[in-house]
């Protein structure tokens, strides 16, 4: 009795989760504008959003920056993280309060803070200003994933492979970077998802003119939903659904293949 309330329970939640979407992508393929009737299976809403030029321009926005952004905040996450590793234990208690700070602030407070700080320095804002808002908030989920990597076993090798003859740099490209490179990893990833899901910071920091997709379907939502952002949704799922197939199946081959 319990396996089949539990079952039941799963379903139920996964219902939850997954109807909406599921909701929307039979919508972007209805040929009418309507919500609640179906005329018969059509992709000119797909043919719609791919003649859009501000659609277009959201979408390539949204993936630059969310690019971008991921690839510098790793970079700079990690290099903090490899200068925290010589630094006293109290300092890096310090840093790394300072570090959960920006995560436990409120978006909102972040986004008008960055918006005002853009003001004061007279720096229009635009493209430059979200990437620069997204590298913020980004770095220090970056720190958070590959700090755990560096241990004392990592110094440990890293020392080992000194007194065997090695240079730093050959220490470091051999022995560090392989330790660090699934934190890395998590950390590139993680950015590269909170920059594509953020609305709050991107919408105060953002000029007049560009879009990503967060804010331009908040701009559309005002004037009314068109189904063309069902298509654009849909192909957004279905490429965050691929990139998870592909990350699962090369991990369950990889620990197959330690496992034999």
């Amino acid at each position: 009795m319990k396996k089949v309330l539990g079952r039941i329970y799963i379903l139920i939640i996964m219902l939850f989760l997954y109807l909406p979407i599921l909701t929307l992508i039979v919508l972007s393929f209805n040929e009418a504008k309507s919500m609640s009737v179906w005329t018969g299976f059509s992709l000119k809403w797909y043919e719609e959003l791919f003649r859009s030029k501000i659609m277009m321009g959201a979408i390539v926005n949204t993936f630059s920056i969310a690019v971008l952004a991921a690839l510098i905040a790793t970079v700079v996450g990690t290099l903090a993280v490899i200068g925290m590793s010589a630094m006293k234990q109290r300092q890096v208690n310090v840093l790394m309060g300072f570090n959960n700070i920006p995560m436990l602030n409120a978006d909102i407070v972040t986004g008008i803070a960055l918006m005002l700080f853009f003001l004061m320095v007279g720096m229009p804002r635009g493209y430059i200003t979200i990437l620069f808002s997204h590298v913020t908030f980004c770095i220090p989920y970056v720190i958070l994933s590959v700090k755990p990597r560096m241990n004392k076993n990592t110094d440990r090798l890293f020392e080992a492979a000194l007194d065997l003859g090695a240079s730093e740099r050959y220490a470091f490209r051999r022995i560090v970077l392989p330790e660090l490179r699934p934190g890395i990893m998590s950390g590139f990833l993680l950015s590269f998802t909170m920059s594509v899901d953020d609305f709050i910071i991107t919408y105060f920091t953002r000029g007049a003119g560009i879009n990503t997709i967060s804010t331009l379907i908040y701009s559309q939502v005002k004037v009314g939903i068109r189904p063309s952002l069902f298509a654009l949704s849909t192909l957004v799922f279905a490429a965050a659904l691929i990139v998870l197939l592909t990350v699962n199946l090369r991990q369950s081959r990889a620990d197959k293949a330690l496992a034999a």
